[in-house]
């Protein structure tokens, strides 16, 4: 008999576990003890049966307790090995780190904060022709969104250091995937709607990152810290990657509007799942076992919530400013790449909407890849011995000159294959930063990582802001390579701050 048609093929399970200590009986004649080696129970569904495995693997004999009967089956080595198998299986799900839920599942919270950002970009091409907006209107409406995403950045951070990162979190995804779905029925409505809707998208997508660093910051040990985080952003790259790629497809097969309509749904289904898995902190997860929450609460990580805010020591350290500051000459050239990528490919390279979309991916596929390496290097070398604070100024250098230097070289190029190239190396080299700045809240003040992070990151959407919305007028006026040259002179900037005042040492307890 098959081994899984065995497991499934059981009664009802009762209210408790199979009496296993009752006589057994072969489907052969007679009876056969049997000293168990292996003895697990198999829960599935309305059926359950205890699996009893024996010592002489010769011979391959599983005995198999089901309901009140404990009745033994001898089965084929086969069939013993398919038992085994779920077994394994079940054991490999419950041995499974909790705290490596919680990353996936902020992993794929990111992956659809971008999906969710990035549509406008496509979109916005269908939508400025049926609409006649030009470049300046067209910069108005992808900076409305980060009307809303400056606001919400330091409050977020505080309400996620004090109430706990897991609903601050729920909050921002399901709010956000709101106003998505709202995107084309304000944009029919007229302008001043759809700038608001855009805003309340901001303010959603503003808290996230905020909640996530308070949540990452209580579960992840020092350790992992630059390869949990460096996985979690990348998620903000695979759903720039999924944006770019689904939208013109959406786009060309059902209108522009079904790239709202459809990627806002899915936000619903991460909200059910997030709220029945996910704790703000290992403390509060009764289902976490002891062993990984000794790990966890020994690997130097935030483990009480804040009930004060010390804002007067926060800002009087130069860490924390150089922190602000690269975060803002960062983000600077981030945004305008993240924005107007589409648009350069379409005016300057002369790709239409799905080669635009297409080519969009490259990059942020490579700022996938490029992060999670970078976060590896990382942690190796805070593990040989290399100071967390010479790793973080290590990593953040990458992060700025490379930008710089592929930046420059888009003015050289004479072939979109290579435009599209330096594009790519730009953004991959740009996301080394994961394991620069973006880590160092926790390194220097663990327990208002929220509050740090949402302090930089609102310089970092200010960036975002004046950035966007100023290519718009610099294109009106200018160029392209005036555009870059911007960028580049602001991660000039940012690479000499952060070398000088950055540390990876806790300064703020």
């Amino acid at each position: 008999m098959n081994a899984r048609a065995l497991v499934y093929s059981f009664s009802p399970k009762p209210n408790f576990p199979p009496d296993i200590s009752a006589p057994k009986r072969s489907l052969g004649s007679g009876f056969r003890p049997v000293s168990p080696v292996h003895q697990f129970w198999v829960n599935r569904g309305q059926y359950c049966c205890v699996v009893r495995v024996s010592g002489e693997r010769r011979g391959g004999k599983v005995f198999a307790d089901v309901k009140s009967k404990a009745e033994a089956y001898e089965l084929s080595k086969t069939a013993k090995e398919e038992l085994e198998s779920v077994a394994d299986e079940v054991s490999w799900l419950e041995q499974f780190p909790k705290r490596w839920v919680i990353v996936i599942l902020c992993f794929t919270a990111f992956l659809l904060c971008n999906m969710d950002r990035v549509n406008m970009s496509i979109a916005i091409l269908p939508m400025s022709a049926e609409y006649h907006w030009n470049s300046a209107t067209v910069g108005l409406i992808q900076s409305s969104f980060f009307w809303g995403y400056l606001l919400t950045q330091i409050a977020g951070g505080i309400l996620a250091d004090t109430i706990g990162g897991k609903q601050v979190l729920a909050f921002g995804v399901i709010w956000w995937s709101v106003a998505t779905a709202l995107t084309p029925i304000a944009a029919k409505l007229g302008l001043p709607f759809l700038l608001v809707v855009r805003a309340f998208m901001g303010i959603g997508e503003g808290v996230a990152m905020p909640a996530m660093n308070n949540i990452l910051s209580k579960w992840i040990p020092v350790s992992e810290r630059s390869r949990a985080l460096a996985l979690v952003y990348s998620g903000m790259y695979i759903g720039s990657v999924t944006g770019f790629a689904f939208s013109p497809f959406l786009i060309h097969q059902f209108g522009w509007p079904s790239v709202f309509y459809s990627f806002g749904s899915l936000g619903t289904v991460w909200f059910a799942v997030w709220l029945s898995k996910a704790y703000s902190s290992p403390a509060e997860d009764p289902e976490l076992r002891p062993e990984e929450k000794k790990l966890i609460l020994a690997g130097n990580v935030s483990k009480e919530r804040v009930k004060v805010i010390p804002w007067g020591q926060i800002l009087s350290k130069a860490p924390v400013w150089a922190l602000i500051v690269s975060h803002f000459c960062h983000n600077w050239g981030t945004f305008i790449l993240l924005t107007w990528m589409p648009t350069y490919y379409n005016q300057v390279l002369k790709f239409n909407l799905t080669e635009s979309g297409l080519f969009c991916v490259l990059p942020w596929l490579t700022m996938a890849f490029s992060a999670n390496l970078g976060g590896w290097i990382a942690d190796t070398l805070v593990s040989r011995g290399v100071s967390v604070t010479r790793v973080r100024k290590i990593m953040q250098t990458i992060g700025f000159l490379g930008p710089a230097f592929f930046l420059t070289q888009l003015s050289h190029v004479n072939s979109p294959a290579m435009a599209v190239l330096c594009m790519a190396c730009s953004q991959g080299t740009d996301a080394f930063s994961q394991s620069g700045l973006y880590s160092n809240h926790q390194d220097i003040a663990p327990r208002y990582s929220g509050v740090l992070l949402g302090l930089s990151n609102t310089a970092g959407v200010l960036a975002g802001v004046l950035g966007t919305a100023s290519t718009g007028y610099i294109l009106q006026h200018g160029s392209w390579d005036d555009v870059f040259k911007v960028s580049v002179g602001l991660y000039l900037v940012g690479t000499v701050v952060w070398n000088v005042f950055s540390t990876g040492e806790k300064i703020i307890d």
